[in-house]
């Protein structure tokens, strides 16, 4: 089993027994994470997506990232997380952006990464310095970004139906 399937395996039980929304944001990985996550077991009860906005411009506009923010900043991908959190109504989000190879770009090194995380108690970063051409790159930060994942859905705890709808329902009740 892969160090990525182990975290989704873990991200998919917790999210279930925790009745908890997940969602991705994502620049640098262009729809990879959101891919994996998707082939969680019952995803389509906890996974609510996932948004891939590649350009600064579609960040601005659709997540209200403020003009000027480093795209390949913590700043933007803790930004990017709590606006899809909020927007997909999440317990948990991930961001990732970066650079991912083979040219430095915006004045960051190729595998500079930042990965953004947001729950309802806030929000933070992990700066990743790796190595290898791009596909190792991407790789890395997927299977980072799911770890992170998982670490954060463990770390809420249950409190109860939060939103209106099946999604919602206590463990006795069936859903409609």
């Amino acid at each position: 089993m892969t160090a990525e399937q182990s975290s989704l395996d873990r991200l998919s039980e917790v999210a279930a027994e925790r009745g908890l929304r997940i969602c991705v944001i994502e620049s640098l990985t262009s729809g990879r994470l959101a891919s994996m996550i998707g082939a969680g077991d019952d995803a389509g009860d906890w996974f609510a997506g996932g948004i891939v906005a590649y350009l600064t411009d579609v960040k601005e506009k659709l997540l209200g990232l403020t003009p000027g923010t480093d795209p390949y900043s913590a700043e933007c991908a803790e930004h990017l997380a709590e606006s899809a959190r909020q927007l997909f109504d999440a317990d948990v989000c991930i961001s990732t952006t970066g650079v991912g190879g083979p040219d430095a770009e915006g004045g960051h090194e190729p595998g500079t990464v930042f990965l953004g995380w947001a729950t309802g108690d806030g929000v933070g970063h992990r700066m990743l310095a790796l190595t290898g051409d791009p596909q190792e790159v991407l790789d890395e930060t997927v299977d980072t970004a799911m770890r992170l994942l998982a670490f954060h859905a463990e770390g809420i705890r249950p409190v109860g139906p939060r939103r209106s709808g099946p999604a919602s329902t206590a463990p006795d009740e069936p859903a409609d």
